[in-house]
């Protein structure tokens, strides 16, 4: 990644989404962290990469052009829980190919493994809305935001107090607190990327849409799984 910022140098390409890459260091610069990741451009590059990570790794195509990655070339996109050199060789050169097929410009985003069963997935996310402005959104994320409608807005920007409470609007909530023998979660960190997204959308008015989703919430932190930011063209 350069040390250019990701939303200058994604209109300058007559682009208008980021990578998740890009996506996740503007993120980082709000404090949201996510993941170690690293993008290359080759299957072999790919191996080298989850060697310095560590394994398991995530295998994920990169472009500015994908924007569901688990639904495309027939699931093609995502690879997880890639323990070897040759699994993440496999995923790479299938990513790879399937980008070749379509004529798609893409890389392979090769980012270190979460355990996904040690925390609570939700969804944090806000767009500009064309009467309203700002808005932020947070509700149970991954699979579940497509099948259970349990969101909460707010105009942004918001405070952390503000942000909490939506937490505490959802009929999920008790979810945050440890249910049926699950282990609690950090709420706050969740209002912390709430605010953090409202203030993104506030302060770059070139934004329209923010996605973290999931952002994997556990004991004491919230991780950004994946994200993506559309801009105005």
């Amino acid at each position: 990644m350069t040390d250019a910022d990701p939303i200058e140098a994604t209109l300058a390409d007559g682009q208008t989404t980021l990578t998740e890459g890009d996506a996740k260091r503007l993120l980082a610069d709000c404090g949201l962290s996510s993941p170690d990741g690293e993008l290359v451009q080759s299957a072999e590059a790919a191996v080298d990469a989850a060697n310095r990570l560590g394994y398991p790794v995530v295998a994920k195509v990169s472009a500015p052009t994908v924007q569901h990655k688990s639904e495309w070339a027939d699931g093609a996109g995502v690879a997880v829980g890639l323990e070897d050199a040759d699994a993440v060789r496999e995923a790479a050169d299938r990513i790879l190919a399937a980008a070749d097929d379509r004529d798609v410009a893409a890389g392979v985003y090769v980012e270190a493994g979460v355990d996904l069963e040690a925390g609570l997935e939700v969804i944090v996310g806000g767009t500009r809305d064309p009467s309203f402005g700002p808005t932020v959104l947070v509700g149970l994320g991954g699979v579940a935001v497509e099948l259970v409608q349990d969101t909460s807005h707010r105009i942004a920007p918001i405070s952390t107090a503000e942000a909490l409470e939506m937490t505490h609007d959802l009929e999920a909530s008790p979810l945050f607190d440890g249910y049926r023998g699950s282990p609690a979660v950090d709420r706050e960190a969740v209002a912390e990327a709430i605010v953090a997204v409202g203030d993104l959308l506030v302060d770059r008015e070139s934004i329209t849409e923010v996605e973290v989703n999931p952002l994997l919430v556990r004991a004491d932190d919230a991780v950004a799984l994946d994200a993506l930011v559309t801009l105005e063209d």
